[in-house]
């Protein structure tokens, strides 16, 4: 299975808060690959979802420590591959282990490692703004959201999930 849904935010906050209605839906053991350029929103995705979770403190990027940790109601674990060249890199940073479904893994550049994700996970695409990869937005704060679920643990919640995002649907 594979469907995907495209949301536009206008603001930060916008972002955080439809990132905390998707974040709803997850489950121990899921993965959600972020993508876009460098600024457009990854980390503060993270941030809206983390909070649902029941993460109390700051979410940072990872860009440097490459993962970190977070408790919460379910556990979040947050990585970041973009100084990663290799996927044997990757892999030398025990990602494996970080799949073991105790809890939500948020991987940043998480299309570069496509084929090191598990059957089922969720893309969620950021362009727009100074993004260049999406020029539809209309100002620097303004996301394009394409949000794709990939394998069969998404089918169950796929229209959950088009009701959780449609405050945001692209007209």
């Amino acid at each position: 299975m594979e469907r995907a849904v495209v949301l536009v935010t206008r603001s930060p906050a916008e972002t955080r808060a439809l990132a905390a209605e998707v974040a709803g839906l997850l489950e121990p053991g899921d993965v959600v690959a972020l993508a876009g350029d460098l600024g457009s929103g990854k980390t503060t995705f993270v941030q809206g979802s983390a909070a649902t979770l029941g993460v109390t403190e700051p979410v940072v990027s990872p860009t440097f420590t490459l993962v970190r940790e977070y408790e919460g109601r379910i556990p979040v674990t947050h990585v970041d591959v973009y100084r990663l060249d290799r996927l044997q890199d990757v892999l030398d940073l025990g990602f494996e282990d970080y799949l073991d479904g105790r809890s939500v893994v948020f991987v940043e550049w998480g299309d570069v490692i496509e084929g090191l994700l598990p059957e089922s996970w969720m893309e969620v695409r950021l362009g727009g703004g100074r993004s260049t990869d999406l020029d539809e937005a209309d100002d620097d704060d303004e996301r394009v959201v394409t949000v794709t679920v990939r394998g069969p643990a998404w089918a169950p919640r796929w229209e959950r999930l088009e009701a959780a995002a449609a405050a945001w649907a692209k007209d």
